[in-house]
This record gives structure tokens, sequence and C-alpha cells, in this order.
């Protein structure tokens, strides 16, 4: 996108990060450890519902079962009506032909379209995929190009966008503070829009990893290696402890298995996952994937941190887990162990 067209989506008013300079945060440091026991039981009152619709193909009407889902999560018309929304879909890879690796656009537009319907003022897509620096190559070969033409959606490459500094409200990491694509700190609502996709290093990655794409490229390299040499499990809690999103769409129609998020096989599930609290929309998604969320360090960090977790404390609404899980093929790697069982 040109630089005149990118900066001039940049506003003075600058509603999230002011939020975010205002924040707390829950306190976090206790490690992983402490999250497999009492913290999974008693998750501090925490509680989060999240639907799970049935869309067998992309050609199907996304629309109406996002509206759905984002009604049965308690998002209404007037939660929306005037706010600016940015929709972050996972762009990871070129991938002509491979539906399994990036969020699919069907979805994105869909979910544009929802957002329109219940009166947001304006609705754009913005990512910083971490692999291909070739952004406009990773927007033409995906699909996503013209779907967001023909569709009239703003596309923002967060990689290269002007940032600002914010406190790290996670603690979880040594870095004192993020630096937020200006973008990101400006919109009203974000919306991660991951893909269901195993993960090599943690095993799944869903909505709350996806937002490793919200961190600027010029300051955190390409993978992200700055978050990388962090530690990614500790990193992701703290992106989403600082940049609090909003809401997770998953594209679950086609998953990923295996050696993902890149290299993996696709694996036709047929779900969208809608809902506010991140950390219950994941972990109902690792359960649709036939696996333990538990295992999953991130999640296990975020139990009565920044959300729930336990089956128990998550409402399921729509189509039952039972009735749509599938069992996701898993490296049979050691790191992986916690993740295949349960």
């Amino acid at each position: 996108m040109p630089e005149a067209q990118r900066t001039s989506r940049t506003r003075s008013r600058m509603t999230r990060r002011d939020f975010l300079k205002l924040g707390g945060g829950l306190a976090a440091g206790a490690g992983f450890a402490g999250a497999a026991g009492w913290w999974r039981q008693n998750e501090h009152g925490l509680r989060a519902a999240v639907f799970i619709a049935r869309a067998a193909h992309y050609q199907a009407d996304l629309v109406s079962p996002i509206i759905e889902g984002l009604s049965a999560s308690g998002v209404s018309r007037a939660s929306i009506r005037g706010k600016r929304v940015l929709l972050k879909p996972n762009l990871v890879e070129t991938a002509v032909g491979h539906a399994q690796i990036n969020t699919h656009p069907a979805l994105v537009v869909a979910a544009a379209e929802a957002f329109r319907r219940l009166d947001a003022r304006e609705v754009f897509v913005a990512e910083g995929q971490g692999h291909r620096r070739d952004s406009e190559l990773v927007l033409e070969e995906s699909g996503m190009e013209r779907a967001l033409d023909d569709a009239r959606l703003d596309f923002i490459d967060l990689n290269h966008d002007a940032v600002g500094s914010v406190a790290n409200l996670g603690s979880w990491t040594q870095h004192k503070q993020l630096f937020l694509p200006r973008t990101l700190l400006s919109a009203d609502l974000v919306v991660s829009m991951p893909k269901l996709k195993k993960h090599h290093w943690v095993g799944v990655t869903c909505s709350m990893k996806n937002l490793f794409g919200v961190m600027p490229g010029i300051v955190y390299g390409w993978p992200k290696n700055v978050l990388h040499y962090a530690g990614i499990e500790n990193s992701i809690l703290d992106i989403n402890q600082t940049v609090k999103p909003d809401l997770a769409i998953v594209d679950g129609i086609v998953g990923m298995e295996g050696d993902g998020p890149i290299m993996g096989s696709a694996k036709p599930v047929g779900v969208i996952v809608v809902g506010c609290n991140l950390p219950a929309v994941d972990a109902t998604c690792t359960r649709i994937m036939g696996l333990n969320p538990y295992g999953v360090h991130y999640l296990s960090g975020a139990s009565g941190r920044l959300g729930p977790i336990h089956a128990q404390h998550i409402e399921q609404r729509g189509a039952s887990i039972a009735s749509v899980a599938q069992r996701f093929a898993i490296l049979d790697v050691p790191h992986l162990a916690g993740v295949r069982s349960g």
C-alpha cells in the first residue's frame, strides 16, 4: 500500500493507547507450574462463553454464523455502532492453493460484512506477517489482495506502521515496554482472526498466538526474532495482556495438523469459533483438535489470569465440542508430549 494511503489511516485519537496507559493487568510471574493445579480449578471466578458454528466450506454463507456467534458472545449492535474495527488475520507465508496456511479471505470478508451490518463506522484489515517480508506477495498469493479489493477493505501493513511504546502489562518477559503499531493503538476493537493450526514449538497456534502479527517487524524482526529469543510462550502472554484484544473469530473450516504453522497438512473441520475471551476460545479450539489445553504452556499461564481454560468455566454455545471434534496429528517430539495427553 502506498505510504500516503497507509499513513492517512492513522488518527490522532489514541483510544486503545490511552486505555493501555491507564490499564492495570492481572499479576503474572508465578510461572506455568501452578496453572495445572489450583489455578486451573479456581481461575479467580473468570468465566466466558464460546460459540461454535458449523460451516462446511468457504462458499457457504459465513456472515450469518459470525453474527450469530457475536450475539451469543454478548456483542450487540450498540457495542459495535460507530466503532473502528481492526480485523487481524493470520498471514504467514505465500500459499497458492494451500487453504490450511492462512486465514481464508472469504472468512475475513464475511467478518467485515458482519461488523458493517452491526453499524461499525469503519472496518479494515491489518497484519504484520512473520516470515515473508514482501507483504504484497503474501497478499497476492494468499488470495487476500483481490478479496479485500472486491470488498473495498483497506489493508494496513503493521510491519512498517508508525509505532508507539506502551508499558508491558504482562511482565512475563524482560521487556519493560512493547512497541505497537499506531494503527492498532487507534482502533476501537481488535479482532484476532487466526487459522486453527498445530504449531511445532508451542503445540497449538490460534487467537492468542496470532497476535504475534501485531508486533512490527521493523522493531522485532522477521520472523519476530526478538520475541522468539524472549520465549514464545511468555511473549504470547505479554502481548495479550498488554494489547487486550476484544474478540476472536477462528477459521476452523480447514485447519492444519502435523508440522504447523506452515508445513502441516490440511484438516477439514468445518467450524467457526467465536468468543470475547481469547484463552477460553483457544482452550475450546484445542479440545476441538482432540488435544490437551493444559499441555499448551501459554494457555496454562493464562488460566485464571487472562481468562478461563477449564471446561467447567467455559459455557459452550452453538455446536458442542464433541459433535465437531477431530483428532489432529501432532509431531512426536518430547516438548509436545503434554499437548498430546488428555
